[in-house]
């Protein structure tokens, strides 16, 4: 065991790993067998990151980094691409997107800056129509981030409400549309009331997946109140009617 591993060190590895006498697993993998387990790190890591661990957060960071240098790594083995092309890819867009910094554009503010990556980005993607932008939004991103990203971005070509009322009649259109439909209908009229709740959400300047996240956390806590006084008087939570749940539920609320 080395004191300091490089990344020459992990691509070694990885090499290792693949290799004639490596692992039976790392042996048979392939760009979509693992593809998940890159979105599933990624999501580990920002939980490293919330709970203050810095050594957990280094941990999960390198799970990150391994996910890139495994997908290097069978690139390469195809013949399509290597790490040292990815880094310089990274390099590279790094240096255009920041035209303000490497360039001749200005930027004093941080809008300013994201405003020439904004461009910059839309120049080397060719992206020539507001739909194209649209397009561009990546279909594996968690479904309420991937809407935000496409409402602003259509908000960015003037589609958008003048101001939050608006937004508000909205959603309650949707609530209205939604109650009155049925059979296949539900699905997508649902569909519209968590694209527009979504929308209030951008006009409120708030993260759609953190709010969502934060909620789900607040009800794990209220319900783990629950049942701490349900058990305190010798009950399960299953066994308990409707209307005493929902008086345990005020009191978790209020505890």
């Amino acid at each position: 065991m080395k004191k300091q591993y490089t990344l020459e060190d992990l691509k070694d590895i990885i090499v290792t790993l693949r290799g004639e006498n490596g692992c039976p697993w790392d042996k048979v993998q392939t760009h979509q067998s693992i593809k998940k387990d890159m979105i599933e790190e990624c999501y580990e890591a920002i939980d490293a990151l919330d709970s203050g661990d810095d050594q957990a957060f280094a941990n999960e960071l390198g799970d990150v980094l391994l996910q890139v240098v495994f997908h290097s790594r069978l690139a390469e083995e195809r013949g399509a691409f290597n790490m040292d092309d990815v880094l310089n890819e990274i390099c590279t867009k790094l240096i255009t997107r920041h035209t303000h910094v490497f360039g001749t554009d200005k930027a004093v503010t941080a809008e300013e800056a994201l405003g020439n990556w904004e461009k910059n980005k839309k120049k080397e993607k060719n992206l020539d129509s507001y739909t194209a932008m649209l397009k561009d939004v990546p279909h594996y991103l968690p479904a309420l981030m991937r809407s935000a990203k496409v409402q602003k971005k259509a908000a960015s070509a003037g589609f958008d409400w003048d101001n939050i009322d608006g937004v508000y009649d909205k959603v309650n259109e949707e609530i209205a549309e939604l109650k009155a439909a049925d059979g296949v209908s539900v699905e997508e009229e649902y569909g519209d009331l968590l694209f527009c709740v979504v929308n209030l959400g951008r006009h409120l300047k708030l993260t759609p997946e953190i709010a969502l996240s934060n909620a789900t956390e607040k009800f794990i806590r209220r319900f783990e109140k629950m049942e701490a006084m349900a058990k305190n008087n010798s009950k399960e939570l299953n066994g308990l009617s409707a209307k005493e749940l929902d008086e345990l539920w005020e009191m978790a609320k209020k505890a």
